[in-house]
């Protein structure tokens, strides 16, 4: 049986805000003692962030969950030693600090492929700040300029049901979220 084959996917608990920096402290230790059939990759889930300030849409990228790194490795008493002792790193989750792997339905949520090889569809919701019921200012399309009241939220889809007043009646249209405003 090949080492790699079995390699799960484990947590390590790191300081908040070192999640790159241990990441690229074990990937420099794992290249320079040779380490790559044991420890076989590390990862910082990250998710995608639409958000308008000041009228301006900007795009960023933020930790899913801060303070952990993934690790998919080979559990030796080498390899536990490597992540455990990294610069940053205060432990592996799991009862008593042992390390406890993922399941298949953890990595299947985490959009990550499951041991057979078989592609998991990764699905990145977004991040918003709407709520039902919130009035928004329509900023983008044919409805421009035009306020109403959110009725429905699709994350699913990035869209949203937002009831408008069209010559005196309530209208709900689809828009996209990057199509609208909160009104604060």
């Amino acid at each position: 049986m090949d080492e790699r084959s079995a390699a799960k996917w484990y947590v390590a608990h790191t300081y908040s805000g070192y999640e790159n920096k241990v990441k690229a402290n074990i990937e420099a230790t794992v290249l320079s003692r040779g380490m790559e059939s044991v420890i076989i990759e590390v990862f910082v889930p990250m998710y995608e962030v639409e958000e308008t300030k000041a009228g301006k849409r900007t795009t960023s990228m933020k930790k899913i969950f801060p303070g952990y790194v993934l690790v998919k490795m080979v559990m030796t008493d080498e390899s536990w030693f490597v992540v455990r002792n990294t610069r940053g790193v205060t432990g592996f989750v799991g009862p008593a600090s042992k390390p406890v792997p993922l399941t298949l339905e953890e990595l299947r949520h985490l959009g990550i492929a499951p041991p057979d090889g078989s592609a998991v569809e990764e699905e990145i919701m977004p991040v918003i700040d709407l709520r039902v019921g919130e009035r928004v200012l329509v900023i983008e399309g044919p409805f421009k300029d035009l306020e109403g009241f959110i009725e429905e939220l699709q994350l699913d889809k990035r869209k949203l049901k937002v009831n408008i007043s069209i010559f005196g009646r309530e209208t709900p249209v689809e828009l996209g979220f990057a199509d609208i405003e909160k009104i604060s």
